[in-house]
């Protein structure tokens, strides 16, 4: 099986959110938008509810892969993101609540295997091994490109090493390459 990408690029990173609205609704286009700034895995990111939000700048997240604690400091982005979802589903319990009919009765959020089958299917369309990890890895990425040091977006991706965080962002040899022509000293 294919490892899924980071997005690279901004325009990139649009053209998925587009995409996203366009070829599924604005459920998917929230789920990148706010993966791509909490830098969450999906399971701990569907299973955000708005209570979790009402802290105000922060929220606490109790990582399901590894147990550990995670206070993530809320960017206007992710604070209009959830408002706008909260204003449009004030019955809901989940930022991403399943809607089906069988679900209305059960109240809980989205499953993996739907927001990864709509990734996939917009991956295609754009030309771009999309997954649920991408979020992740797009948000290392541009770190990583901005000058974030590798230590710290490890810290942010709650990686063991940066050895770790430079595979799963997907550092590549021309991105190393690159370096020598950005840095000549």
């Amino acid at each position: 099986m294919k490892s899924v990408a980071a997005v690279k690029t901004t325009e990139q990173i649009a053209v998925v959110s587009h995409m996203l609205e366009k070829h599924g609704n604005e459920t998917y286009r929230d789920i990148w938008q706010l993966g791509l700034n909490l830098a969450l895995r999906i399971s701990d990111l569907l299973n955000l509810t708005y209570e979790d939000f009402a802290g105000g700048e922060t929220i606490t997240v109790i990582e399901g892969k590894t147990g550990k604690t995670r206070i993530i400091k809320l960017n206007e982005k992710v604070q209009t993101i959830v408002k706008q979802r909260q204003s449009l589903n004030p019955n809901d319990n989940y930022i991403f609540q399943s809607v089906g009919n069988r679900a209305k009765s059960l109240l809980k959020p989205i499953t993996r295997e739907t927001v990864a089958r709509k990734f996939a299917e917009v991956g295609e369309i754009i030309g771009v091994h999309l997954g649920t990890h991408s979020m992740r890895k797009t948000r290392g990425y541009a770190m990583w490109v901005a000058g974030v040091p590798l230590e710290v977006i490890a810290r942010v991706l709650n990686h063991s090493s940066p050895a770790v965080t430079m595979r799963y962002i997907g550092l590549e040899q021309a991105d190393i390459n690159q370096t020598y022509d950005d840095f000549v000293l």
